[in-house]
């Protein structure tokens, strides 16, 4: 192993990459796209990301919780908009108040005790067009009506945007412009999967969200995430020798395996191990042998010439994005994004 190898997997964020995908996603609205940062930019860092998406032209973010707003405007500074889809609980006023948040009232009963506690203050409102997850149904929102003019623009929430042909798509779109026609606010309706469903999806502004970070269904997405980690050992398996908990791969040939320094903790979902999970050296494929454990996965390099400990082995980037690793897992591109863990060594390049 030489003196530079480390013992870190190293996760990089392409902040040029991103860039481009949010001007790529606000093309297609017609400029009107906001950035969605919730779960902290979906685990790459709001930190960063935020005035990145700022920088590229952003004027509207989306968290979903008051704490990750008062974050947010700690990185963005004064001027763009924060909004928590979540909505607004009196106790969290004073975050309200200090960082200038604005809430995206969900129901009838936020929506008085926002206007009791902050009057004249900015605020959204979101209505359930048909997914029965958060908003306002039509009775609700008749009964706050008329609306105080500082309630700015109007949500609401795709269920199928990511299945075009799902006939969920034109219902939900019917029941929106139903609930919302008449009322002369802003309307927002689709994030990214509904910015891909075309124009009369799009409405006045647009929330994109997973496009932004290279995941699907934007297929023209740049990739944003490269996750590498090391090997630590490689050793010599004999025909009929197990590796990993549970012996659940045996050898029937002699076998290279190395060991590298990722596992569970770190994001890398232990479902994927049993999906087909693999990883790449110098664009090789690397299928992954045994269970994928708490810090640790094993490949099996035996046809990889000269790789041995110190290499870097790709497990997301180029060769296979978050929806390819999200796919071997039985999962999506949002979980495995947001599941990734803290211990990796974080580079940002770009932005």
């Amino acid at each position: 192993m030489s003196p530079e190898a480390t013992l870190s997997a190293r996760l990089t964020v392409d902040l040029d990459a991103l860039a481009a995908n949010w001007r790529a996603l606000d093309a297609l609205s017609g400029g009107t796209a906001s950035a969605v940062v919730k779960a902290d930019a979906y685990g790459l860092g709001a930190k960063k990301v935020g005035p990145t998406l700022a920088r590229a032209g952003a004027r509207r973010f989306f968290v979903a919780l008051p704490d990750e707003g008062a974050a947010l405007r700690g990185a963005l500074g004064p001027g763009p908009e924060i909004c928590i889809l979540g909505g607004f609980a009196p106790a969290d006023i004073s975050l309200f108040r200090d960082h200038g948040l604005v809430p995206v009232l969900n129901s009838a009963a936020q929506a008085r005790a926002w206007f009791d506690a902050m009057p004249g203050a900015a605020a959204g409102l979101q209505v359930d067009s048909g997914m029965n997850r958060l908003g306002m149904e039509a009775e609700e929102l008749a009964s706050i009506l008329p609306l105080p003019d500082a309630v700015g623009f109007v949500t609401s929430h795709l269920a199928c945007a990511d299945e075009p042909e799902h006939p969920q798509n034109a219902t939900q779109l019917a029941a929106f412009r139903a609930m919302t026609d008449g009322l002369g606010l802003p309307r927002s309706l689709a994030a990214t999967g509904g910015i891909l469903l075309g124009e009369a999806f799009r409405f006045d502004f647009t929330r994109p969200g997973v496009g932004i970070y290279g995941g699907a269904p934007f297929t023209d997405a740049r990739a944003v995430v490269t996750l590498e980690a090391p090997i630590i050992q490689v050793r010599d398996v004999a025909p009929g020798e197990s590796v990993g908990y549970g012996a659940a791969w045996r050898a029937s040939q002699p076998a290279w395996i190395a060991t590298i320094a990722a596992g569970y903790a770190d994001g890398i979902l232990r479902a994927a191990g049993q999906g087909g999970l693999s990883a790449f050296w110098q664009g090789r494929r690397l299928p992954l042998v045994g269970r994928v454990s708490m810090d640790l996965i094993t490949l099996d390099v035996s046809r990889c010439e000269g790789i041995g400990p110190g290499a870097m082995i790709e497990l997301l980037g180029t060769s296979q994005g978050v929806d390819d690793v999200a796919a071997a897992a039985g999962t999506i591109g949002y979980e495995v994004l947001t599941s990734l863990g803290s211990r990796y060594a974080r580079r940002y390049t770009g932005g």
